[in-house]
């Protein structure tokens, strides 16, 4: 593997807490259980990226629902704190959060791209009105006049024409879909994102777009990102710190160089040896057999 260009996509410093997160487990309530997330402590800071980075399985996305009270039976978050540090106001215990107070905290607070979510937009609606419902759900005394005029900043901040809000999602490409998809979760102007695998489905050139477009919106609008992949290659190089998981437990966390020069743990070490260098001797087929 070659070293990542650090420098090409520089990280911000980190700032005080946004996040904390103490000793969260979370259990499948089947038959046997399933502890998917074991003890889990975690504390992001405002404006950074936390990088979270695993094999499938071993609870990333899990706890990612779990820190955005988005679990669904049969999951259960049996033990743990989450305290989100609101911005010039008091701490929230989200675990605690219930009806209009919870509503208020997603989006508003903490905002979530989805796994495959350039599939979620619904096939049916333009973009118009799938950000216009964000703001008539969350801001329903904002005139219709500011919702429009929102709704084409919220695209041209993402790199999408505004006069795509008359398209359907058949009609945008992919990168167009994810990044239609980041302009909504950036609509309430939340001070944290999670980003659950935003890119797996797209190809390299238009992840490398979106990847640079999310850096320069956060550093323009200071938010704090969870990016969540199997690619740890990619975390090194956005990330300012990076967790390891495996097996519902964080095994091993740093800060993104450190991760990737002084690994102290067998399994990330095995990670980072898992993706091909663009280096060396080359393989291939030959006639007889592989080479």
């Amino acid at each position: 593997m070659n070293t990542p260009r650090m420098s090409a996509l520089a990280p911000m410093p980190p700032g005080t807490p946004v996040l904390s997160v103490r000793d969260v487990s979370i259990t499948y309530a089947i038959e046997p259980p399933v502890h998917a997330v074991q003890n889990v402590s975690l504390t992001l800071h405002r404006g950074e990226i936390l990088g979270l980075a695993g094999e499938s399985g071993c609870g990333k996305t899990t706890l990612a629902y779990g820190v955005n009270r988005l679990l669904k039976a049969p999951a259960v978050m049996t033990s743990g704190e989450v305290t989100f540090h609101d911005r010039g106001a008091n701490d929230i215990d989200v675990v605690g959060l219930e009806g209009e107070a919870l509503r208020r905290y997603r989006w508003d607070k903490v905002s979530m791209v989805f796994q495959g979510s350039m599939n979620s937009l619904n096939p049916v609606m333009n973009v118009r009105r799938q950000l216009h419902d964000v703001f008539t759900t969350h801001r329903p005394g904002m005139p219709r006049a500011e919702r429009e005029r929102r709704a084409g900043d919220l695209l041209q901040l993402v790199g999408v024409d505004p006069a795509r809000l008359s398209a359907f999602p058949h009609e945008l490409s992919g990168g167009m879909r994810q990044r239609v998809m980041i302009a909504m979760a950036l609509a309430l102007d939340p001070q944290l994102m999670i980003m659950d695998e935003p890119t797996t489905a797209l190809d390299v050139l238009v992840q490398r777009g979106i990847i640079r477009e999310l850096m320069r919106l956060r550093e323009r609008l200071g938010f704090a990102v969870i990016f969540i992949t199997h690619d740890l290659p990619l975390l090194i190089e956005i990330s300012d710190r990076i967790a390891i998981m495996r097996e519902g437990r964080i095994i091993e966390e740093g800060p993104a160089e450190e991760i990737y020069r002084r690994p102290q743990q067998a399994y990330t070490r095995q990670l980072l040896a898992s993706f091909p260098s663009l280096t060396g001797e080359r393989g291939g087929f030959v006639r007889g057999g592989a080479t």
